[in-house]
């Protein structure tokens, strides 16, 4: 766990090609944001896939998991649809990579954003984050630790 909380940026962001979602309508809740490089690539489709089934044990402690990279909603719409992904995508799209960056995890050099996972506490502070190799997938464990941390009762919590 991060032992001093920073706030997290906040931002707003396209979750659908007519919809957006920021993170300021999150607060009040746990918020796991997961960047990733992009859709369509095979780590981060086993990464986006095992979250997505991973999923009930973050609701049990009413965290919100959000995907986000630099492609487009309208890929992001096609690649949610096909994976049946049952959280929302964000599209850090235009101007490209601009959260990524305020989040410390833009890549220059590939021109997306690196594999990276923020869990925020229901106040929107950062309380643990972890940059994985970007061909490594992180997995779901630091997740829970970290939700665990922020709730060590017990996953008692209903969901929002």
């Amino acid at each position: 766990m991060t032992r001093t909380p920073k706030r997290a940026p906040d931002f707003q962001l396209p979750s659908a090609p007519d919809k957006q979602l920021s993170l300021a309508a999150l607060r009040g809740r746990p918020v796991i944001l997961a960047f990733y490089p992009a859709d369509w690539s095979p780590v981060c489709g086993d990464q986006l896939a095992l979250y997505n089934e991973v999923l009930p044990e973050f609701e049990k402690y009413g965290a919100q998991l959000v995907g986000i990279s630099v492609d487009g909603p309208w890929c992001h719409a096609a690649y949610r649809d096909s994976r049946k992904l049952r959280f929302p995508l964000l599209a850090d799209f235009e101007p490209k990579g601009e959260v990524a960056r305020r989040y410390g995890v833009y890549d220059r050099q590939s021109g997306t954003t690196q594999r990276a996972l923020f869990v925020l506490d229901k106040d929107g502070d950062i309380r643990w984050h972890y940059v994985s190799d970007p061909r490594v997938n992180p997995g779901a464990d630091g997740i829970l630790a970290a939700l665990e941390q922020l709730n060590p009762k017990g996953a008692a919590h209903e969901p929002a």
